[in-house]
């Protein structure tokens, strides 16, 4: 129904004079896809207002399942290509389109034929279901159209990526089809060598799956899309827009590679130990503007000039003065900068271009003119921007606008003295020119405005009118205006024309400022909480690990725990009752791993990270209502995704699984999917009640049992038992039983059925295994040999203090042994 509602639209579109072959429909919302994030805002930004339009190809044949996705920012002049090998799930695709957050995603035609549409497209809009999808033609759809817009367009810095896509058809294809749109919906073309144009693959950042970002809070809070208390929330103390959305891409997409991880955990150490640099650059960068956005008008040319246009692009010109004149500043904050990264982005603001485009822009434009907030106040910037004795013609115009507005103020100045009343000049953008006047003290004739006085209106303790003679002036001076925004707007063309092929060093400038931005951002959040820089080894180990947002939320320290998974036990089983905090646990051992990853200090004593390709997540159980989907459904689909996609470099959370189904089903469920992630080497958190599961420590040598604590009190009054939680993780499987009951006790339920109950669960509840030996020995082995080759890889200790810690191996190794049986000694092992 919705391609057929799209038709009439398709009519009308085509009517407007835009290209033949367009087709718009409303994504359409249907039954949840393998992908298990269903909801088209899981990864919606807080910090940016969707501007993002994103084309999407498919191979056909035997190329099916590698796609082509061109995207560009209309606030942003980059043209952001990518091509990669996607499962049946189209996972990759999915992440990706969730993480732009489009407005619109284009397709060819024969993706969306009615009743044909192929998986990918099915997917795409049920996963999307607010946002448009527009079906193109896949004549358009063309990569050597493509090859020859980047080859025109791509500005000569970015050049290098065409080594990259000349054979990436279809990235390609996306692009000629994505630029022709964009030509006909903005009604404006590129100018030639202006775009930034990137390659990204998906090897070069972990993916994120958009229920895990849901799941994990990272950019939107999920009782309140308002509130701030996710994890972007925590890290943003960005000044500039372009800051902001690099904070929100890199939280969505952390790195993989050590290296450049380290070199910007470099750079905060050295903001937060050095205070000028610190404060030197956060002034600089308060004080610039939206360079990207500024940049992506400036490359555009109109195909009409109207006065619109003609104003738009004076207020352009004047904030590329203004953001020119600051970067004096910021190299000047720069100055004594020591480390990699820094020094690297001050040697990129020392181009002579930028001072050579300033020159050049002073000799139009006046040297006072700056960019300024209020209506009035910019406009005349735009009105007196041009210098004068460049166009005579304008010079006039000036002058006579310049009468105008004096006789405004000459007139309200006569009323005033007419009726005796505190009259003032105001302007808004809406009215032009207006009086004002405050009713304090004033008394009114009849208790009415004189009827000269029109358009009245009132606002708390101010009138706001006009009257004819005025609204007379304002016509004139609107017409004045249009003259001046005409004239200078000539003389701007000229202007830009001539700074044109320079005018691409400010993709420097907006990589430096947005980077620089996000830098201090992490190192403010430092100076709000304490935190510690991460190494990475082959181990996650956090010594007093903090939860970054519930440390926000509480306003104090929440209580800490230790976390360590290592290649030798790899899969951590946490139980614990209800409330006792496995989930918030879970959640800030994921939250961490992404911090550490985008190169931000972590809330820690201690932290040692192993980096992961992939975080996944299970958690929570609801029922999907609108995709017919039950707990145990969702459950399945979820966990089905990650055993698809999960690798040995992954990390994975599970919080909860078979909880939808009968106990012995979910235990058996549960079982099959722990053995079959055992059989990889990612690292594992597995939340559960099923203290069943306990017994696999027995059985493998790399799981580990750990369980929240809670204390029993009993109240000297009426002698109830009351649990304490105290939210600390120890080893070991929780001796708890009968937890659920227990909480069931804090509500209404009648008491002679709880006990009911509780009779009941004692009678068919089973004792767990007792442990064998022999297991027990093996896994005193196998504990050895992985802490003797992490040792191996990792020690950076002295010969003495390794000496030392292998001693306290051996002892550990010895204890096992004897705790598991009969006494053998290390050197008949070693035999």
């Amino acid at each position: 129904s919705s391609l057929v509602a799209s038709t009439s639209d398709s009519s009308s579109f085509l009517n407007r004079g835009g290209t033949p072959g367009l087709r718009r429909t409303p994504g359409s919302a249907g039954a949840t896809g393998s992908h298990p994030a269903c909801t088209s805002c899981s990864s919606g930004s807080t910090t940016t207002s969707a501007s993002v339009i994103v084309a999407v190809v498919e191979g056909r044949g035997l190329a099916r399942g590698e796609i082509g996705m061109a995207s560009v920012n209309l606030k942003c002049p980059e043209l952001v290509l990518s091509q990669f090998a996607d499962t049946g799930t189209y996972a990759k695709v999915i992440t990706k389109i969730h993480i732009l957050v489009p407005v619109e995603i284009l397709m060819p035609d024969t993706a969306s034929e009615k009743g044909k549409g192929t998986k990918l497209f099915k997917l795409i809009t049920e996963n999307f279901p607010c946002v448009t999808f527009t079906a193109i033609q896949r004549k358009y759809f063309n990569e050597r159209k493509g090859l020859e817009y980047i080859q025109q367009l791509c500005a000569p810095e970015f050049g290098t990526v065409l080594m990259e896509v000349q054979a990436k058809y279809y990235c390609l294809a996306a692009a000629a089809a994505l630029l022709k749109y964009l030509e006909f919906l903005q009604n404006s073309v590129y100018a030639a060598k202006s775009l930034k144009v990137s390659f990204k693959g998906s090897e070069q950042t972990a993916m994120i799956d958009s229920a895990s970002a849901t799941n994990l809070e990272l950019v939107v809070n999920n009782r309140d899309h308002r509130s701030e208390h996710t994890l972007l929330g925590v890290l943003n103390h960005t000044k500039t827009p372009g800051g902001a959305r690099r904070l929100r891409s890199n939280i969505l997409e952390p790195l993989i590679d050590v290296d450049t991880i380290n070199i910007r955990l470099d750079s905060i150490q050295e903001l937060l130990q050095d205070e000028e640099l610190f404060y030197g650059l956060k002034n600089a960068i308060g004080h610039f503007l939206d360079i990207d956005q500024l940049l992506s008008v400036l490359v555009q040319i109109p195909k009409q000039e109207t006065v619109q246009v003609a104003e738009a692009k004076i207020t352009h010109v004047i904030q590329l003065k203004h953001t020119l004149d600051l970067v004096p500043r910021l190299r000047m904050a720069l100055k004594n900068c020591n480390t990699a990264l820094l020094k690297a982005y001050s040697t990129a603001l020392e181009d002579n271009r930028f001072d050579m485009i300033l020159e050049q822009i002073k000799t139009v434009i006046n040297y006072d003119t700056t960019y300024l907030k209020g209506s009035l106040n910019m406009r005349t910037q735009k009105c007196y921007a041009v210098r004068p004795n460049i166009n005579e013609f304008l010079d006039i115009a000036r002058r006579a606008y310049t009468e105008i507005v004096d006789d405004i103020a000459g007139l309200v100045n006569q009323l005033g003295e007419k009726y005796v009343l505190p009259l003032r000049t105001s302007f808004s953008t809406a009215r032009g020119f207006f009086i004002q006047m405050k009713l304090e003290g004033v008394v009114l004739h009849e208790g009415k405005l004189p009827p000269e006085f029109i358009k009245v209106t009132k606002q708390k303790n101010n009138y706001g009118f006009t009257t004819a003679d005025l609204m007379k002036m304002n016509g004139r001076c609107d017409e004045a205006l249009r003259e001046i925004f005409h004239m200078s707007y000539v003389v701007i063309c000229q202007l830009l024309s001539t700074i044109h092929e320079h005018i691409h060093c400010l993709y420097k400038l907006s990589d430096a400022v947005s980077m620089l931005d996000m830098l201090l951002s992490l190192a403010n959040a430092c100076t709000i909480s304490d935190y510690v820089r991460p190494e990475f080894t082959d181990t996650l180990a956090m010594k007093q690990g903090r939860h970054p947002i519930l440390e926000r939320i509480a306003g104090q320290q929440p209580v800490s725990n230790n976390s360590y998974i290592s290649e030798g036990s790899n899969f951590v089983i946490i139980t614990g009752p209800n409330m006792s905090g496995k989930s918030t646990y879970l959640k800030q051992v994921a939250l961490c791993q992404i911090m550490a990853q985008i190169g931000s200090f972590v809330p820690a004593e201690y932290a040692s990270i192993r980096v992961a390709d992939q975080i996944f997540t299970r958690i929570g159980v609801d029922d999907d209502f609108e995709t017919n989907s039950s707990t145990f459904m969702l459950e399945m689909k979820e966990i089905s995704y990650i055993i698809h996609n999960a690798s040995d470099r992954s990390l994975i959370i599970i919080d909860e699984l078979g909880r939808g189904t009968s106990a012995e089903e979910g235990i058996g469920i549960c079982h099959s999917v722990s053995e079959f992630l055992l059989s990889l080497k990612a690292f594992t958190l597995f939340a559960t009640h099923y203290l069943e599961l306990c017994q696999l420590e027995s059985l493998y040598p790399n799981v580990e049992n750990q369980h929240m604590e809670v204390q029993h009190t009993r109240s000297s009054d009426t002698g109830a038992e009351k649990v304490v939680y105290t939210y600390l993780l120890n080893r070991g499987c929780s001796e708890e039983r009968h937890y659920g009951l227990r909480a069931a006790e804090l509500t209404t339920l009648p008491s002679s059925l709880i006990q009911d109950a509780k009779a009941l669960a004692c009678k068919v509840s089973k004792q767990l295994l007792v442990r064998d030996p022999e297991t027990q020995r093996q896994r005193a082995v196998y504990h050895l040999a992985t802490r003797l080759l992490q040792t191996a890889r990792n020690s950076r200790l002295d010969p003495d203090s390794l000496r030392m810690y292998l001693k306290g191996l051996k002892k550990q190794y010895e204890a096992e042994l004897q705790a598991a049986g009969p006494s053998v000694s290390i050197d008949a092992v070693e035999e």
